[in-house]
């Protein structure tokens, strides 16, 4: 199968190469983002293998299709950037990975919790340039502090384990509460009750209409005044100019942000010699209390391979009829209307 990968990074390539070595693909590389300019790109191609940045609007899923694009292998597990409908509508499988490494977005969570907790993120500016003052580092013990989870899907669970580990009482929101968690000692609450007696928040849930700034000025208002709040799931998922209300009243005490709302101009480039335009973003960046990475919680060797072993395989499950495929599921297009 022919195959145009989009937004194609060193290790992308490397990851994809060595996993087509069981597949035997005809994989093209682009560095470019797929937009409506580049689509033309994916003429002669079966498939294309986009990342999440990538533009998956109706417009694009019609220039794709008419291009005689069969198939949409995302290496990624969410599909938020997918117009569904639109895909649906020209014939077009699309796949994803639904498990890569829960472990790896679970642990850069906890990550940035540790960092700006203790601080290690200015103390090791600090440090390097000669200054051991402790003045401005204090920090908490995590130890027996209620974390807040919202979503328990795969990466959520994980990061409750974690948690737990540390000696949190872990109080969790989900649709579908995990027995296997609450035997081990996690706690089911509603959204509110999370929001508004955990010390930490932790979000974990996929982007959908309904959770798109589920973190509003209304949602802030009803936490902990020194709550600290991390999102490595998706940037929508927290309304930015809310939250940077939030910072500048004390109402939120730190933030750690491994995506950002805008991130699509922004991440995964080197942007050190330019200006950032983005002011919203630029604001963001002053806070002491506030961390940000620039969507790098899946990035660790083991989850580069599986997604590019799972990706490749759901082409070649395509290709076959293999029930291997791992096909988003269309109930999602009805969830959204």
């Amino acid at each position: 199968m022919k195959i145009a990968v989009f937004s194609t990074k060193p290790y992308d390539r490397h990851a994809l190469e060595q996993a087509n070595r069981e597949h035997g693909h005809e994989l093209t590389f682009f560095e470019s983002r797929l937009t409506p300019a580049t689509a033309a790109l994916a003429r002669g191609f079966d498939a294309i293998c986009p990342f999440v940045n990538d533009d998956l609007s109706e417009p694009v899923i019609d220039l794709l299709a008419d291009a005689g694009v069969r198939l949409l292998t995302l290496r990624s597990a969410g599909y938020n950037h997918v117009d569904l409908r639109a895909a649906a509508r020209r014939g077009l499988t699309v796949a994803h990975v639904p498990a890569y490494s829960p472990h790896a977005v679970a642990e850069h969570a906890m990550g940035m919790i540790l960092t700006l907790n203790r601080k290690f993120h200015r103390a090791y500016a600090r440090v390097r340039e000669g200054n051991f003052a402790l003045e401005g580092l204090l920090g908490f013990d995590i130890y027996r502090k209620t974390m807040g989870v919202v979503g328990t899907g795969q990466i959520g669970a994980a990061f409750c384990q974690i948690a737990l580990g540390f000696g949190c009482r872990v109080l969790a929101y989900d649709l579908y509460p995990n027995s296997a968690l609450q035997a081990a000692g996690v706690e089911y609450a509603d959204l509110n009750a999370v929001l508004s007696r955990t010390d930490i928040i932790a979000l974990h849930v996929p982007l959908t209409p309904q959770t798109r700034h589920m973190i509003d000025a209304e949602s802030i208002a009803r936490m902990k005044p020194g709550v600290m709040l991390i999102n490595t799931s998706r940037g929508a998922l927290v309304d930015t100019p809310a939250v940077i209300a939030g910072l500048k009243s004390g109402q939120i005490g730190a933030l750690g942000l491994d995506v950002y709302e805008e991130e699509a101009d922004l991440f995964f480039e080197d942007l050190s010699s330019t200006v950032i335009q983005d002011d919203v973003f630029a604001r963001l960046l002053t806070f002491p209390n506030v961390l940000v990475t620039g969507h790098q919680g899946f990035f660790t060797k083991e989850a580069l391979e599986r997604i590019a072993g799972t990706t490749l395989t759901n082409a070649t499950a395509y290709l076959t009829g293999s029930d291997q495929i791992q096909k988003v599921p269309l109930e999602r297009i009805q969830f959204e209307e």
